[in-house]
């Protein structure tokens, strides 16, 4: 079983730790729309990618009351 023979001090930890932070999204502007979407995906509002439409998005959905 591994046991480690001498304690990690808070300083050697904190620097292997010094990396692991998150970091913020880079949102970039669709070209068709406005809306803000991820670098390198398809706009999730409008369904375009590289001034294409790729993805077919339905224009109006109509729920029942009861099936909400």
């Amino acid at each position: 079983m591994a046991v480690p023979q001498n304690r990690t001090t808070k300083s050697k930890r904190n620097m292997r730790r010094a990396h692991d932070s998150l970091v913020a999204a880079n949102p970039n502007e669709c070209s068709n729309c406005g809306e803000l979407k991820r670098p390198h995906h398809v706009c999730a509002s409008c369904g375009h990618y590289d001034a294409r439409e790729v993805v077919a998005m339905a224009k109006d959905v109509d729920l029942d009351e009861d099936a909400a």
